[in-house]
């Protein structure tokens, strides 16, 4: 007999994620920032704070490299989340049931430790009318997780995107992850994951839509708070 998943809190009593995490890149044009100089000499700092010799033939070029691979593993402050689905499609032919995108690959970096979290996402939504391109929802998970993040409000980042931007009747976002500042230090329990969700609409009223999305993201039945 399939669990009944009950909503723990009532839809008054959640924060909304603010329009501007949606509307607008995180980074403005007119936003002042340190140049790419004091951010490389900023490496140095914590390369002979751990001890090392930044002037060492090895950690010559450590700098510069560590400065690029922050361009690109952030990148997602730059873009725009709601332009990523500014593109819908008409025909449908009257389909009426929700479109999921599962396990969707993402990483991305836990703003208390800067360290990595990976993991999966699975994505449902159910479209009124127009349907978004599948390629597109991965990019919008790209666009909020290549941002520092904690795995809740990135899962409450998607789903509340998807919500604004395609008004669809709803939504269902579940995210697992590994989490490196768990599992490599600190505790150090590495392979435990961390699952958090959130369903708005239809999917947030109704527990035999989140059963049946649960049962078709993993073929589970087992109620899972939402973030």
């Amino acid at each position: 007999m399939d669990a009944v998943i009950k909503p723990l809190r009532s839809k008054l009593d959640k924060t909304e994620v603010p329009a501007s995490e949606i509307e607008e890149a995180a980074v403005k044009p007119d936003q002042s920032r340190p140049s790419r100089d004091e951010a490389e000499q900023a490496v140095k700092t914590l390369l002979a704070y751990i001890g090392e010799n930044p002037s060492r033939e090895g950690l010559l070029d450590t700098p510069r490299r560590m400065v690029e691979a922050y361009d690109e593993l952030f990148q997602g402050y730059h873009q725009c989340p709601a332009e990523v689905l500014n593109r819908t499609f008409g025909e449908t032919a009257g389909y009426d049931d929700f479109v999921l995108i599962r396990d969707i690959e993402f990483h991305s970096h836990c703003e208390h430790h800067v360290m990595p979290f990976y993991g999966k996402a699975h994505i449902a939504y159910t479209p009124v009318d127009r349907v978004v391109g599948l390629s597109k929802i991965a990019r919008l998970v790209d666009a909020f997780a290549h941002r520092l993040q904690t795995q809740e409000h990135l899962t409450a980042q998607i789903a509340a995107a998807l919500d604004k931007v395609l008004q669809p009747r709803g939504v269902a976002v579940l995210l697992e992850a590994e989490h490196t500042c768990m599992s490599v230090r600190g505790i150090a329990k590495h392979g435990a994951k961390t699952v958090t969700s959130r369903f708005t609409g239809m999917f947030y009223d109704n527990p035999d839509e989140q059963n049946r999305f649960l049962h078709m993201v993993r073929g589970i039945s087992a109620p899972f708070s939402g973030a």
